[in-house]
């Protein structure tokens, strides 16, 4: 017999596992050993259905809790005779003679096997598990990375709402009817992508009458207002994440980060909307008129905004403008560049020996100067920690007001520029200096001007970066 080596199809990448999914649901598996590394995988098995023969002398405290509903325990070493009729065969074990012989054993009987946490004693090997059953999703680093698994695992976990299992379920009872009332081909796709849609929804699904019906029923469009932060797209939160991974249709501001747009979904029409301060862009009439228009045609749209979309925008009038025509409507907030700075500093912006108060303060008005309705004897207060937006043209006149109400030019300040992007600045002094050094920043960056006797509590520079 000639054996032909053919490369591999150019459609999938080199393997160093193939990822298949056993139904162990009244089978027999083996697990030799009583310690806490083998109680996992025994509750692991127990969960997927089976019927779990476990051999150890001695029991851990985890072991014992499950045993009396979950497994069978032989209280004895184990025998190679013993793995006669497994569907799988794990071990427990250090002593590489004991894991040779149980290796030898398992292959005498055509038995899959795996000795927990030595790769060299695998046949397979049990990957990080995201269970949304029955949509279960496995991880493997074929061994080699067993926490970056677990790594993958928690990403995966944040994009995936724990009502998936509900609306996996739904599909699996809907099947029958939708083959019996759907014809084949597009119908049926539009009524699962439509279906799939909605169960990234997090929300739990309708009645199976209602749902068999979406076909035939346009969808209803609906709008949700992401907050984006500073920049950072690690510091999104679960839901916006989820929001951009659902949008049809994507309208974000100027200041967005292309790397928070990174975690939007590829099919996602994504449309430059402007709104910055000084700039050319969308009129918020336009954006209104595309929100409704996009929504009316059964779209998810998603209006994407730097910091919160409840601070310094025009979220207000958005909502109020979607409400009275009968657009549903949602928000999601994200972190405000004011309290990024804090955190990006490690500066309390209350810390009770110096501040009782904060405030978010806008650094111009419409026509681009600052407001004249702004209580400045409130402002000048050092007990109060005061953060002016959109202040890089204003800053000199906001120090000006300060001053001319008696805040003292000693008085601790921080500007800070593109916060949370590669081209980020910051400088701390006092409002007395803040005049000249804010020439430094460009008149394009996003910048924040803080004040207050409580930035002088801390007077390290920024923290240093750590993963998640």
């Amino acid at each position: 017999m000639q054996t032909v080596s053919s490369p591999p199809s150019k459609r999938i990448a080199e393997l160093a596992v193939l990822p298949v999914f056993f139904d162990l649901r009244g089978k027999r598996v083996v697990v030799i050993g009583g310690g806490e590394p083998a109680a996992w995988k025994i509750e692991l098995l127990a969960a997927a259905g089976a019927q779990v023969d476990v051999y150890a002398e001695d029991v851990c405290e985890e072991l014992s809790a499950l045993a009396p509903t979950s497994i069978i325990l032989h209280p004895r070493p184990w025998t190679p005779g013993d793995l006669e009729g497994a569907a799988l065969a794990i071990a427990d074990i250090e002593d590489d003679a004991e894991a040779h012989a149980f290796v030898a054993a398992a292959k005498a009987v055509a038995v899959p096997y795996n000795v927990i946490d030595r790769p060299e004693f695998c046949q397979f090997q049990f990957g990080a598990i995201v269970n949304r059953s029955p949509v279960v999703v496995g991880i493997s680093t074929a061994g080699a990375a067993p926490i970056l698994g677990q790594a993958v695992r928690r990403r995966i976990e944040t994009l995936l709402p724990q009502t998936l299992t509900q609306w996996a379920q739904l599909a699996a009872k809907l099947r029958a009817r939708v083959m019996d009332q759907l014809a084949a081909g597009p119908q049926r796709r539009a009524f699962w992508e439509r279906l799939a849609d909605r169960a990234f929804e997090s929300r739990s699904p309708g009645a199976s009458d209602e749902i068999i019906d979406l076909p035939a029923t346009p969808a209803a469009g609906r709008v949700t207002l992401v907050g984006a932060g500073p920049g950072d797209a690690e510091l999104l939160t679960i839901k916006a994440v989820r929001a951009l991974q659902s949008a049809d249709v994507i309208l974000f501001d100027d200041l967005v980060s292309s790397e928070v747009l990174e975690l939007a979904r590829r099919e996602a029409k994504r449309m430059l909307v402007g709104k910055r301060a000084q700039r050319e862009s969308c009129a918020q009439d336009e954006i209104n008129a595309m929100m409704l228009s996009l929504a009316r045609q059964g779209k998810h749209v998603v209006r994407l905004k730097s910091g919160d979309p409840m601070i310094f925008g025009r979220a207000g009038e958005e909502i109020e403008m979607l409400e009275r025509h009968g657009i549903a409507v949602s928000v999601v907030p994200g972190i405000s560049a004011g309290l990024a700075l804090a955190s990006r500093l490690g500066v309390s912006l209350t810390h009770r020996d110096h501040a009782q108060s904060v405030r978010f303060v806008t650094g111009h008005s419409r026509k681009g100067v600052l407001p004249d309705t702004l209580n400045w004897a409130a402002l000048a207060d050092p007990a109060t920690t005061s953060v002016y937006y959109m202040s890089r043209r204003t800053l000199p006149g906001i120090v000006a007001e300060l001053s001319a109400r008696g805040m003292s030019l000693e008085t601790p300040a921080i500007i800070a520029g593109s916060l949370g992007r590669p081209d980020e600045q910051i400088w701390r002094g006092t409002i007395g200096e803040a005049v000249s050094a804010v020439e430094a920043f460009p008149l394009s960056a996003p910048t924040i001007f803080a004040v207050g006797d409580a930035l002088k509590v801390r007077e390290a520079m920024p923290l240093a970066a750590t993963g998640s």
